[in-house]
Parts: C-alpha cells; structure tokens; sequence
C-alpha cells in the first residue's frame, strides 16, 4: 500500500507548493474570472432574464458560472506541470522508478482537484457580496460538487498534457475545450433559452451538470431544476471524473508499454 500511498501522495504534495509558490498563477486564475463576474454581472444585470427573474438577479445567477469557471482554469492548467517535469526531466525519473501508473496518475490529478478547490473556495466566500448567503449545509455540499467538477477536469488536463510536447500546443487544444465548456454549460445563460438543437449539446456536457449542482445548492428554489435534480447532477460529475480518471491511467498505461518497446 505504501508504494502506491507514497508517491501518490508526494506527487499531490508537490503541486499545492508549486502552484501557490508562484503567485502569477494564482493570481492568473482567480482574477480575470472575479474581474469578469463583476463586470458582466453588473453591466448585464438589468438586461438579463431567466427563468424566475423576479427572484434571481443576473449576479446571483451568475455566481455559480463564475466559481465553475475559476475551478476549470486552475484544474486544467493546473496539469501543464505534466510537460514541465517532462522538459526538465523530472518525470522521466518518476517514470522510470518502482512505482504504479495509477499512483502517478492519481497524485497529480489530486494535486490539481486540490489547487483548484481551494481557489473555488477563495471565491465562495463572496457569496454574501452577491446576497446569496451560504449554511454549512450548503457550505460541504458546494465543496463536494467543486471537487467533482475539479477531479473531472484536472483528468480531462492530464489526459491531453500527456501527450503533448510543448505548452504552446497545449494552450492550442484545451481552448477547443475550455471556452466552449463553459459556455454551454448554462453559466451565462439558462439551458431552458437556448435553441433546440444547442440545447442537446448543452444537456450532453457534463460540465452543464455542475453548473447546475452549484445553482440549485446556491439558490435553491428561486431557480428551476433544468438538466437534472441535485442527485442526478452528482452522479453525472462522479461518472465523468471516473471516465477521466481511467482514460489518464489507461494513458500512461500505454507510455509505459511503448517506453519498454
């Protein structure tokens, strides 16, 4: 257990230092969003309807959109580590050591979920600037629900910085799937105003599914259920992180076949 436990957990450990030891980062994944909750919040509000608009105003709805939006940053490139330690030979040497894939795989993905849910945590305490008041109830249901949605997406991260030679090409391909993500997602805008056919799309996503977990944990029955009750939103997050997981372990499956050949 200790030869799986160890370096998993060492792995972890090294990330959390590496990302708060550079505050670029830090600060690179927390402000633009906060700047943009504020400014499309504030500047949109009064054009902005939603299902039950008597009852939530644009910047309570978009509250939860915006703290998805800091996890997505900071768990995704969160993984460019990965070609980092790749360029510097780092993970050459964890690569060649005599340690499981998986606990490779897990130790890095937790180190992102784990950076990515302590800047989602930074945001929600500004709940109460935006009048959504926050229980305790509320308070381990919304970390519960970011560390799946930050799980999912460091996975979705690793599974591309694997096989990616440069950032640049990195930076290239997550913005085919970042963007896009996110906006279809009912962040910025409810599933329910959306065309037919752009609706599909939207209730596919798996990101859809945490966007939703947040709203009804954060505004409760002033918002409609759209694409799934609380439950069925949770599950759709542990799938998607557990599909993730297995493809990035699968991954470096693979590497280390064509490493011994």
């Amino acid at each position: 257990m200790n030869s799986f436990w160890l370096p998993a957990y060492t792995l972890w450990w090294r990330e959390i230092v590496r990302f708060y030891r550079d505050r670029s980062r830090v600060i690179g994944s927390l402000a633009p969003p906060l700047l943009f909750w504020v400014m499309i919040g504030f500047g949109l509000g009064g054009s902005f309807q939603s299902p039950g608009s008597s009852k939530v105003a644009y910047l309570k709805f978009l509250f939860s959109g915006t703290a998805v939006l800091i996890v997505l940053f900071t768990a995704i490139f969160s993984t460019i580590s990965i070609i980092e330690d790749r360029r510097e030979g780092f993970m050459q040497s964890v690569l060649v050591a005599p340690v499981s894939r998986g606990a490779i795989v897990l130790g890095k993905i937790l180190g992102g979920t784990s950076v990515a849910l302590l800047q989602g945590l930074i945001f929600i305490l500004l709940a109460p600037l935006a009048g959504i008041p926050i229980g305790i109830i509320q308070g381990v249901s919304l970390i519960a629900v970011m560390f799946g949605i930050a799980f999912a997406l460091t996975g979705l991260g690793f599974l591309i910085a694997w096989r990616m030679q440069s950032t640049q090409g990195f930076h290239g391909i997550m913005n085919l799937f970042l963007m896009p993500m996110w906006l279809l997602s009912g962040s910025m805008f409810p599933v329910s105003g959306a065309a037919s056919w752009l609706k599909w799309v939207m209730v596919v996503n798996p990101l859809t599914y945490g966007v939703s977990a947040f709203q009804r944990i954060l505004l409760g029955d002033a918002y409609p259920v759209e694409v799934g009750s609380l439950p069925v939103c949770l599950a759709v997050l542990a799938l998607f992180g557990l599909i993730m997981f297995g493809l990035s372990w699968m991954a470096a499956l693979r590497r280390k076949r064509a490493d011994a050949v």
